[in-house]
């Protein structure tokens, strides 16, 4: 099966996927060699694909939202192709102008449809953005629209938490039978003003998906994994002083170290298994996304620099 996707990221670039779903073995590829918004695919024959791109960016093209590239990519064996096997030069065409169409309801009801036929009933599934397994096999994620949530080894849902946004981050509690997750908010205009709501930092049962309690540090927070407390990293880029590390314990909050301005950078520093807390600091107060240090959270709340963070091993 083929699936095209893509998106205009906002900036100047068109970016997506041309996906071949192997259907009896669910394998998935990605068969162009660059990036590229695909806004129609069509099966022409068994060996024909037509496909239909947006240009690659709108840099000195004004038209690009309303063009597209029609090409037909043959092979003799669809089953064969690679990844990224799919080069420029085969989809090399003149631009020309395009209906781009929402193909999204018929999208839906195929899958509904399909669903329906297997007795399940499909319902929209966005970005997944953390999971966690456990040892029983049961799997815990996180999600736009959906705070935390836990699947059984059978593949069935266990429960779900709703949330307007949708959890960012889990981490297991000290406890064994409970996960935090976080939640951020966007502005949102009502009434002619621009309104944000709390962030969400909640505890949720595991075995019953119950709200077991709630934090409200006032501004979106980085959850930090590998201690007995519940250790938050705020990230609130209006304020001028270094920010401090959140620690909760069962006395409530207390301030831990300065550990500078949080960025898009690096950030957060999850570590599978922490035996103790690690967070990335800077050490340019003036441009916290350079020269981090991989730091670690002593018992006593101060913090000790390990080693320069690398991009490279």
């Amino acid at each position: 099966m083929a699936v095209g996707t893509g998106r205009y990221d906002g900036g100047y670039s068109f970016e997506g996927e041309l996906l071949l779903i192997h259907l009896d073995s669910g394998d998935v590829l990605s068969a162009l060699q660059y990036p590229r918004e695909v806004l129609s695919v069509e099966w022409r024959s068994e060996t024909a694909l037509r496909l239909v791109l947006t240009p690659c960016d709108d840099w000195e093209n004004p038209q690009a939202h309303e063009q597209g590239h029609a090409v037909v990519v043959a092979r003799s064996d669809w089953g064969a192709v690679g990844q990224r096997a799919i080069g420029a030069q085969e989809l090399a065409a003149p631009a020309e102008p395009v209906v781009q169409q929402d193909h999204g309801t018929k999208a839906r009801r195929i899958l509904a449809d399909l669903a329906t036929s297997a007795g399940r009933q499909w319902s929209v599934r966005r970005r997944v953005w953390a999971v966690e397994g456990m040892e029983d096999g049961r799997v815990l994620a996180t999600l736009d629209g959906v705070l935390a949530e836990a699947w059984l080894p059978s593949g069935d849902l266990h429960w779900a938490v709703e949330d307007e946004e949708g959890g960012r981050q889990l981490v297991l509690a000290s406890d064994g039978a409970s996960v935090w997750t976080n939640a951020e908010r966007r502005s949102r205009r009502k009434g002619g003003r621009w309104e944000t709501s709390a962030p969400r930092v909640a505890r949720i049962a595991v075995d019953t998906g119950q709200v077991l309690e709630t934090l409200s540090p006032g501004v979106f927070t980085v959850l930090v994994a590998g201690d007995q407390r519940t250790i938050l990293r705020p990230l609130d880029g209006r304020r001028k002083h270094p920010e401090r590390l959140l620690m909760f314990d069962l006395d409530g909050p207390v301030n831990g170290p300065e550990v500078g301005h949080f960025d898009l950078f690096n950030h957060p520093f999850p570590v599978r298994r922490a035996s103790r807390p690690y967070v990335l600091v800077g050490t340019d107060p003036d441009k916290p996304h350079r020269d981090k240090w991989v730091t670690a959270l002593g018992a006593d709340g101060t913090l000790r620099r390990l080693f320069p963070h690398s991009w490279v091993p």
